[in-house]
């Protein structure tokens, strides 16, 4: 039986490129061939040791936003799978408890598990998933930018929080991978005003070719405050949940996406009440906003493509992961390719 690579993660800053055997799909499981794994800042953080207690387990071959073609598929699973395109689920919900059976699959309450932080991940030329998680695209669809499917699944989770409706003033807070999916998706609902706030002025104007109507800098922020139906927060800053509830309007309403480190300054408990804000936060996707983000993708409503930038081979694992975070403007999303 011949083998597959992976990166394998053994602890916090050690890693290297594994040959194991082949995966075989077990009863409810199918075997994917990687077309192409994207790299977070998440990724970043299991390598540094740096992900909270609990949400990571060593070693781990990383990887949660993939997409491949199902290759073989166990007992049980229909085979109408087999050579299907697909994206598939990261977290490992139990499907029973209550939180699942009210559709709210992020909030599984059996405990965590995910692909690629605590169950093998795609960094590897073939994964193994349950079935039930995998998501089939349309034939011939473009791969490279289906990797970036789990981002737009927890984009959206927020739109899904957010109910932006049209004619309604909305910002973005923050001109990453998230930040530029949530614009795209978002100007499709047709605001009346799309703003993008990110102090990095290259990825703030970059926002505009996906649909923003316009750029907010720190010197346009204080000005701004008050002026939207709904802010959508994706940078995860330090400072960026406390700002984003000072730009929505009174009554208005706040979507949280980015992860916060401890530290992250404090959500003014007066202006929260005063100002009577709808407040959400977003950890993950759930079923259903995985299939929202699938059908946009394959209506071309979402098209993630322009967002790669940079594409490695697994041996160079190391040098890709260095560039994600590294707070080169020219660096967008990065993609392992086995």
């Amino acid at each position: 039986m011949s083998g597959d690579r992976a990166v394998l993660v053994e602890r916090p800053g050690v890693h290297r490129l594994v040959t194991r055997p082949r995966p075989e799909p077990g009863p409810g499981e199918a075997l994917v061939r990687v077309a192409a794994a994207g790299i977070c800042l998440s990724d970043r953080e299991v390598y540094e040791g740096r992900r909270a207690p609990g949400y990571a387990r060593y070693p781990v071959v990383p990887g949660h936003e993939w997409s491949g073609t199902v290759e073989a598929v166990g007992a049980g699973v229909d085979p109408a799978l087999l050579g299907r395109p697909c994206v598939g689920e990261g977290f490992r919900s139990c499907g029973f408890c209550e939180r699942c059976r009210y559709g709210e699959t992020s909030l599984c309450t059996a405990g965590y598990a995910e692909t690629g932080f605590t169950e093998p991940g795609a960094f590897a030329d073939r994964l193994l998933v349950p079935a039930r998680l995998l998501h089939p695209l349309p034939e011939g669809a473009d791969l490279r930018a289906a990797a970036l499917l789990e981002p737009a699944a927890v984009v959206a989770a927020a739109v899904r929080a957010g109910r932006p409706r049209p004619g309604e003033r909305i910002a973005v807070v923050g001109a990453g991978t998230l930040g530029l999916l949530a614009v795209q998706w978002l100007a499709s609902a047709s605001p009346a005003e799309l703003a993008v706030v990110d102090p990095r002025a290259a990825r703030a104007e970059r926002a505009l070719g996906f649909g923003a109507t316009r750029a907010l800098g720190p010197a346009e922020v204080r000005a701004a405050h008050g002026g939207f139906d709904l802010v959508v927060e994706t940078a995860g800053a330090p400072t960026t949940a406390a700002s984003s509830c000072l730009l929505a309007r009174r009554g208005g309403r706040v979507v949280l996406t980015g992860m916060f480190a401890e530290g992250a300054a404090g959500i003014d408990p007066v202006h929260l009440s005063v100002s009577q804000l709808e407040l959400r936060s977003v950890f993950g996707a759930s079923s259903a906003a995985w299939a929202d983000a699938v059908r946009a993708f394959a209506a071309g409503v979402l098209d993630p493509a322009p967002l790669v930038t940079h594409e490695f081979p697994l041996d160079r694992f190391a040098e890709a992961l260095a560039l994600v975070g590294g707070g080169d403007p020219a660096v967008g999303k990065v993609l392992l390719r086995p």
